[in-house]
Protein backbone atom coordinates (compact mmCIF):
# COMPACT_ATOMS: atom_id res chain seq x y z
CA UNK A 1 0.00 0.00 0.00
CA UNK A 2 1.39 3.52 -0.89
CA UNK A 3 0.20 5.20 1.81
CA UNK A 4 1.09 2.82 4.55
CA UNK A 5 1.84 4.98 7.68
CA UNK A 6 5.07 4.22 9.15
CA UNK A 7 5.27 3.20 13.48
CA UNK A 8 8.75 3.95 14.96
CA UNK A 9 8.95 1.46 18.45
CA UNK A 10 11.93 2.30 20.41
CA UNK A 11 13.75 -1.02 22.95
CA UNK A 12 12.96 -4.21 22.74
CA UNK A 13 12.68 -5.14 26.23
CA UNK A 14 9.52 -6.66 27.30
CA UNK A 15 7.62 -3.41 27.15
CA UNK A 16 8.79 -2.19 23.53
CA UNK A 17 8.16 -5.63 22.09
CA UNK A 18 4.58 -6.16 23.82
CA UNK A 19 3.87 -2.67 21.89
CA UNK A 20 5.14 -3.75 18.60
CA UNK A 21 3.72 -6.94 18.29
CA UNK A 22 0.18 -5.79 19.26
CA UNK A 23 0.57 -2.42 16.47
CA UNK A 24 1.89 -4.93 14.16
CA UNK A 25 -0.77 -7.37 14.42
CA UNK A 26 -3.58 -4.19 15.18
CA UNK A 27 -2.41 -2.07 12.25
CA UNK A 28 -1.60 -5.13 10.16
CA UNK A 29 -1.23 -3.91 6.17
CA UNK A 30 -1.85 -0.50 7.35
CA UNK A 31 1.20 0.62 8.69
CA UNK A 32 4.48 -0.33 8.70
CA UNK A 33 6.27 -1.14 12.55
CA UNK A 34 9.87 -1.29 12.90
CA UNK A 35 11.40 -1.84 16.25
CA UNK A 36 14.89 -0.41 16.98
CA UNK A 37 16.46 -1.38 19.97
CA UNK A 38 20.36 -1.54 20.32
CA UNK A 39 19.79 -4.51 22.69
CA UNK A 40 17.59 -7.77 22.32
CA UNK A 41 17.61 -10.83 24.06
CA UNK A 42 19.38 -12.40 25.51
CA UNK A 43 20.98 -9.01 27.13
CA UNK A 44 18.03 -6.91 27.93
CA UNK A 45 17.26 -5.82 31.37
CA UNK A 46 14.70 -8.29 31.75
CA UNK A 47 16.32 -11.50 30.92
CA UNK A 48 18.07 -12.12 34.20
CA UNK A 49 14.49 -11.91 35.88
CA UNK A 50 12.33 -14.30 36.88
CA UNK A 51 9.37 -12.94 35.11
CA UNK A 52 6.90 -13.45 38.36
CA UNK A 53 3.34 -11.82 38.01
CA UNK A 54 2.98 -9.49 40.63
CA UNK A 55 2.98 -5.54 41.28
CA UNK A 56 6.32 -4.56 42.51
CA UNK A 57 8.30 -1.32 42.71
CA UNK A 58 5.73 0.89 40.76
CA UNK A 59 6.36 4.03 42.39
CA UNK A 60 2.61 6.41 43.21
CA UNK A 61 1.05 4.89 40.06
CA UNK A 62 -2.49 4.61 40.77
CA UNK A 63 -3.93 1.29 41.96
CA UNK A 64 -6.67 1.22 39.83
CA UNK A 65 -4.09 1.57 36.41
CA UNK A 66 -2.18 -1.30 37.97
CA UNK A 67 -5.01 -3.18 38.24
CA UNK A 68 -6.34 -2.80 34.70
CA UNK A 69 -2.63 -3.55 32.98
CA UNK A 70 -1.37 -6.29 35.52
CA UNK A 71 -5.07 -8.24 34.71
CA UNK A 72 -4.84 -7.49 31.13
CA UNK A 73 -0.97 -9.45 31.31
CA UNK A 74 -2.32 -12.12 33.94
CA UNK A 75 -5.14 -12.93 31.08
CA UNK A 76 -2.30 -13.13 28.56
CA UNK A 77 -0.11 -15.47 30.24
CA UNK A 78 -2.92 -17.60 31.36
CA UNK A 79 -4.06 -17.71 27.86
CA UNK A 80 -0.41 -18.65 26.46
CA UNK A 81 -0.68 -21.10 29.16
CA UNK A 82 -3.62 -22.93 28.25
CA UNK A 83 -2.77 -22.74 24.81
CA UNK A 84 0.03 -25.21 24.86
CA UNK A 85 2.93 -22.70 25.39
CA UNK A 86 3.79 -22.86 28.67
CA UNK A 87 6.91 -25.28 27.99
CA UNK A 88 8.16 -23.43 25.23
CA UNK A 89 7.87 -19.81 26.27
CA UNK A 90 8.58 -20.22 30.19
CA UNK A 91 4.95 -20.38 31.48
CA UNK A 92 4.10 -21.53 34.44
CA UNK A 93 1.27 -21.41 37.24
CA UNK A 94 2.30 -21.28 40.85
CA UNK A 95 1.52 -21.45 44.22
CA UNK A 96 2.80 -18.39 45.81
CA UNK A 97 3.22 -16.59 49.17
CA UNK A 98 3.57 -12.67 49.47
CA UNK A 99 4.70 -11.82 53.46
CA UNK A 100 5.67 -9.22 55.57
CA UNK A 101 7.14 -8.00 58.92
CA UNK A 102 5.80 -5.31 58.84
CA UNK A 103 3.81 -3.54 61.87
CA UNK A 104 0.98 -2.45 60.03
CA UNK A 105 0.53 -5.49 58.64
CA UNK A 106 -0.46 -7.18 54.93
CA UNK A 107 -3.12 -4.32 53.70
CA UNK A 108 -5.40 -6.42 51.39
CA UNK A 109 -4.22 -6.30 47.61
CA UNK A 110 -5.64 -4.32 45.16
CA UNK A 111 -4.74 -7.45 42.77
CA UNK A 112 -6.69 -9.54 44.99
CA UNK A 113 -9.34 -10.88 42.37
CA UNK A 114 -6.71 -10.74 39.81
CA UNK A 115 -4.98 -14.39 40.75
CA UNK A 116 -6.31 -17.35 41.51
CA UNK A 117 -7.87 -18.23 44.92
CA UNK A 118 -5.95 -15.52 47.09
CA UNK A 119 -6.71 -15.66 50.48
CA UNK A 120 -5.49 -14.03 53.98
CA UNK A 121 -2.47 -16.04 55.87
CA UNK A 122 -4.28 -16.80 59.44
CA UNK A 123 -2.21 -16.41 62.74
CA UNK A 124 -1.37 -19.85 62.84
CA UNK A 125 0.15 -20.16 59.99
CA UNK A 126 1.90 -16.50 60.16
CA UNK A 127 3.34 -18.02 63.77
CA UNK A 128 4.50 -21.29 62.14
CA UNK A 129 5.89 -19.77 58.90
CA UNK A 130 7.47 -17.39 61.34
CA UNK A 131 9.25 -19.46 63.32
CA UNK A 132 10.74 -21.75 60.25
CA UNK A 133 12.24 -18.82 58.65
CA UNK A 134 13.25 -16.56 61.70
CA UNK A 135 11.31 -14.26 61.14
CA UNK A 136 8.24 -12.43 62.65
CA UNK A 137 5.46 -12.26 60.25
CA UNK A 138 2.55 -9.82 60.86
CA UNK A 139 0.77 -10.87 57.66
CA UNK A 140 0.35 -12.02 54.22
CA UNK A 141 -1.90 -13.85 51.09
CA UNK A 142 -0.99 -16.92 49.44
CA UNK A 143 -2.44 -17.49 46.49
CA UNK A 144 -1.43 -18.80 42.36
CA UNK A 145 0.18 -17.11 39.81
CA UNK A 146 2.31 -17.57 36.87
CA UNK A 147 5.55 -16.85 36.34
CA UNK A 148 6.55 -16.21 32.75
CA UNK A 149 10.23 -16.35 32.24
CA UNK A 150 11.43 -13.41 30.08
CA UNK A 151 14.42 -15.36 28.38
CA UNK A 152 10.96 -17.38 26.81
CA UNK A 153 8.58 -14.87 26.43
CA UNK A 154 11.32 -12.06 24.79
CA UNK A 155 11.90 -14.68 21.85
CA UNK A 156 8.43 -15.78 21.19
CA UNK A 157 7.16 -11.49 21.29
CA UNK A 158 9.96 -11.31 19.03
CA UNK A 159 9.91 -13.56 16.28
CA UNK A 160 5.65 -13.20 16.14
CA UNK A 161 6.42 -9.26 15.83
CA UNK A 162 8.40 -10.65 12.95
CA UNK A 163 5.80 -12.79 11.54
CA UNK A 164 3.77 -10.23 11.45
CA UNK A 165 5.86 -8.04 8.89
CA UNK A 166 8.07 -6.56 11.87
CA UNK A 167 10.97 -4.91 10.74
CA UNK A 168 14.16 -4.35 13.20
CA UNK A 169 16.79 -2.39 13.80
CA UNK A 170 20.05 -3.00 15.57
CA UNK A 171 20.78 0.93 16.72
CA UNK A 172 21.34 3.25 19.96
CA UNK A 173 18.73 5.81 19.51
CA UNK A 174 20.10 8.49 20.99
CA UNK A 175 17.29 11.36 20.40
CA UNK A 176 13.98 11.34 19.02
CA UNK A 177 15.09 14.29 16.30
CA UNK A 178 17.75 11.13 14.93
CA UNK A 179 14.37 9.25 13.73
CA UNK A 180 12.71 11.88 12.08
CA UNK A 181 15.08 13.25 10.48
CA UNK A 182 16.23 9.89 8.88
CA UNK A 183 13.22 8.46 7.91
CA UNK A 184 9.29 9.33 7.23
CA UNK A 185 7.81 8.41 10.73
CA UNK A 186 3.76 9.00 11.45
CA UNK A 187 3.99 7.66 15.14
CA UNK A 188 7.02 7.39 17.80
CA UNK A 189 6.61 4.51 20.70
CA UNK A 190 9.17 5.53 23.95
CA UNK A 191 10.37 1.90 25.61
CA UNK A 192 13.26 2.81 26.33
CA UNK A 193 12.93 2.41 30.22
CA UNK A 194 15.65 3.29 31.93
CA UNK A 195 16.96 5.08 29.14
CA UNK A 196 14.83 7.73 28.86
CA UNK A 197 16.83 9.38 31.60
CA UNK A 198 18.77 10.91 28.55
CA UNK A 199 16.30 9.96 25.42
CA UNK A 200 13.36 11.83 27.12
CA UNK A 201 15.59 13.64 29.23
CA UNK A 202 13.26 12.73 31.85
CA UNK A 203 14.56 13.28 35.56
CA UNK A 204 12.37 11.61 37.18
CA UNK A 205 14.33 8.05 36.07
CA UNK A 206 15.94 6.11 38.10
CA UNK A 207 17.80 2.96 38.50
CA UNK A 208 16.92 0.32 41.03
CA UNK A 209 19.62 -2.17 41.37
CA UNK A 210 18.34 -5.82 41.31
CA UNK A 211 21.25 -8.57 42.21
CA UNK A 212 20.14 -12.13 42.30
CA UNK A 213 21.22 -15.69 42.20
CA UNK A 214 19.79 -18.90 39.96
CA UNK A 215 20.22 -22.19 41.69
CA UNK A 216 19.41 -25.53 40.62
CA UNK A 217 16.68 -26.90 42.91
CA UNK A 218 14.06 -28.81 40.97
CA UNK A 219 12.29 -30.13 44.30
CA UNK A 220 11.14 -26.34 45.12
CA UNK A 221 7.64 -25.50 43.46
CA UNK A 222 6.57 -23.07 45.58
CA UNK A 223 7.02 -19.26 45.02
CA UNK A 224 7.97 -17.04 48.55
CA UNK A 225 7.87 -13.41 48.62
CA UNK A 226 8.61 -11.50 52.03
CA UNK A 227 8.05 -8.21 50.85
CA UNK A 228 9.80 -6.27 53.99
CA UNK A 229 12.02 -3.60 53.20
CA UNK A 230 14.73 -6.46 54.57
CA UNK A 231 13.08 -9.35 52.92
CA UNK A 232 14.48 -12.23 50.62
CA UNK A 233 12.09 -14.22 47.53
CA UNK A 234 12.61 -17.72 46.74
CA UNK A 235 10.65 -17.56 42.75
CA UNK A 236 11.13 -20.85 40.85
CA UNK A 237 11.49 -20.86 37.19
CA UNK A 238 10.97 -23.79 34.75
CA UNK A 239 14.70 -25.52 35.02
CA UNK A 240 16.15 -23.26 37.99
CA UNK A 241 15.20 -21.12 41.18
CA UNK A 242 15.89 -17.38 41.64
CA UNK A 243 16.95 -16.18 44.82
CA UNK A 244 16.42 -12.39 45.60
CA UNK A 245 16.96 -10.21 46.18
CA UNK A 246 18.31 -6.60 46.52
CA UNK A 247 16.26 -2.86 45.41
CA UNK A 248 19.00 -0.49 45.98
CA UNK A 249 17.54 3.21 44.76
CA UNK A 250 20.04 4.83 42.16
CA UNK A 251 22.67 2.76 42.08
CA UNK A 252 24.14 2.27 38.58
CA UNK A 253 26.73 -0.51 39.98
CA UNK A 254 26.03 -3.94 37.54
CA UNK A 255 28.52 -5.57 39.58
CA UNK A 256 27.91 -8.50 41.57
CA UNK A 257 28.61 -7.42 45.28
CA UNK A 258 29.67 -10.04 48.01
CA UNK A 259 27.80 -8.61 50.59
CA UNK A 260 24.68 -8.84 48.65
CA UNK A 261 25.40 -12.55 47.56
CA UNK A 262 25.94 -13.37 51.93
CA UNK A 263 22.10 -11.40 52.13
CA UNK A 264 20.40 -13.41 48.97
CA UNK A 265 22.14 -17.16 50.20
CA UNK A 266 21.81 -16.35 53.99
CA UNK A 267 18.32 -15.17 54.09
CA UNK A 268 16.67 -17.73 51.03
CA UNK A 269 18.51 -20.67 53.22
CA UNK A 270 16.82 -19.33 56.24
CA UNK A 271 13.33 -20.06 54.34
CA UNK A 272 14.49 -22.98 53.41
CA UNK A 273 17.00 -24.78 54.43
CA UNK A 274 17.17 -27.31 51.64
CA UNK A 275 18.62 -24.37 50.05
CA UNK A 276 21.90 -25.04 51.04
CA UNK A 277 22.20 -28.07 48.85
CA UNK A 278 21.73 -26.24 45.42
CA UNK A 279 24.23 -25.85 43.05
CA UNK A 280 24.64 -21.91 42.07
CA UNK A 281 24.33 -21.38 38.36
CA UNK A 282 24.81 -17.79 38.41
CA UNK A 283 24.15 -14.83 40.36
CA UNK A 284 23.54 -11.68 38.25
CA UNK A 285 22.45 -7.81 38.36
CA UNK A 286 20.01 -5.73 36.73
CA UNK A 287 18.73 -2.16 36.63
CA UNK A 288 15.38 -2.07 37.08
CA UNK A 289 13.97 1.11 34.92
CA UNK A 290 12.64 3.09 38.42
CA UNK A 291 10.26 6.29 38.45
CA UNK A 292 7.99 8.18 40.56
CA UNK A 293 5.04 6.58 38.57
CA UNK A 294 4.76 4.72 35.35
CA UNK A 295 4.61 6.98 32.18
CA UNK A 296 2.04 6.07 29.67
CA UNK A 297 0.88 9.21 27.92
CA UNK A 298 1.45 10.66 24.35
CA UNK A 299 3.23 14.22 23.81
CA UNK A 300 3.30 16.14 20.61
CA UNK A 301 7.11 16.42 19.84
CA UNK A 302 8.41 19.39 17.92
CA UNK A 303 11.61 18.76 16.38
CA UNK A 304 13.74 22.15 15.46
CA UNK A 305 14.72 20.56 12.34
CA UNK A 306 11.14 20.07 10.87
CA UNK A 307 7.83 21.40 10.88
CA UNK A 308 5.08 20.75 12.74
CA UNK A 309 5.16 17.57 15.59
CA UNK A 310 5.26 13.88 15.47
CA UNK A 311 3.21 12.09 18.03
CA UNK A 312 5.61 10.03 20.77
CA UNK A 313 3.61 7.72 22.69
CA UNK A 314 5.78 7.16 25.70
CA UNK A 315 6.13 3.86 27.73
CA UNK A 316 8.38 3.83 30.32
CA UNK A 317 9.53 3.36 34.50
CA UNK A 318 7.35 0.29 35.12
CA UNK A 319 9.96 -0.28 37.88
CA UNK A 320 10.02 -4.09 39.57
CA UNK A 321 6.73 -4.37 37.26
CA UNK A 322 8.11 -4.73 33.50
CA UNK A 323 6.88 -8.36 33.06
CA UNK A 324 3.59 -7.78 35.43
CA UNK A 325 2.58 -5.02 33.46
CA UNK A 326 3.83 -5.13 29.99
CA UNK A 327 0.74 -6.70 28.00
CA UNK A 328 -2.06 -4.41 29.98
CA UNK A 329 0.69 -1.00 29.01
CA UNK A 330 0.93 -2.43 25.62
CA UNK A 331 -3.16 -2.37 24.95
CA UNK A 332 -3.05 0.79 25.91
CA UNK A 333 -0.60 2.25 24.04
CA UNK A 334 -2.76 0.88 20.76
CA UNK A 335 -5.87 2.44 22.35
CA UNK A 336 -4.21 6.17 22.56
CA UNK A 337 -2.21 5.73 19.15
CA UNK A 338 -6.05 4.62 17.90
CA UNK A 339 -7.16 8.49 18.79
CA UNK A 340 -4.52 9.58 15.88
CA UNK A 341 -6.42 10.97 12.84
CA UNK A 342 -4.50 8.56 10.24
CA UNK A 343 -5.70 5.69 12.19
CA UNK A 344 -9.40 6.07 13.08
CA UNK A 345 -10.04 4.39 9.31
CA UNK A 346 -7.85 1.43 10.17
CA UNK A 347 -9.33 -2.30 10.47
CA UNK A 348 -7.78 -4.28 13.52
CA UNK A 349 -6.56 -7.68 12.55
CA UNK A 350 -7.14 -8.56 16.52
Amino acid sequence: MSNMKQIVVIGAGVSGLSVAVQLAEHYYNVANVTLISEDVSPNTTGDGSAGLWGPYYCGNTPDHKIVKWSSETHTFFHQLWKNGLGGKIGVCLQPCMRLTTDPCGYPEPAWKEIVFGCQKIQDAELKRLSNEHGRSYTGGYHFATFTCEPSGLLPYLFNRFIAVGGKFVASKVRSFDEIILNRPVDLIVNCSGLGSLELASDKAVLPIRGQVARVSAPWIYEVILDDSDDGNYIIPNCETVILGGTHQMNDFNRNVKREDSRFIFDGCERMLPSLRNANVTNEWVGLRPGRDSVRLEMEHYRSDAQKGSVPIIHNYGHGGCGVTLCWGCAKEVVEISSTLDWSKSSTSKL
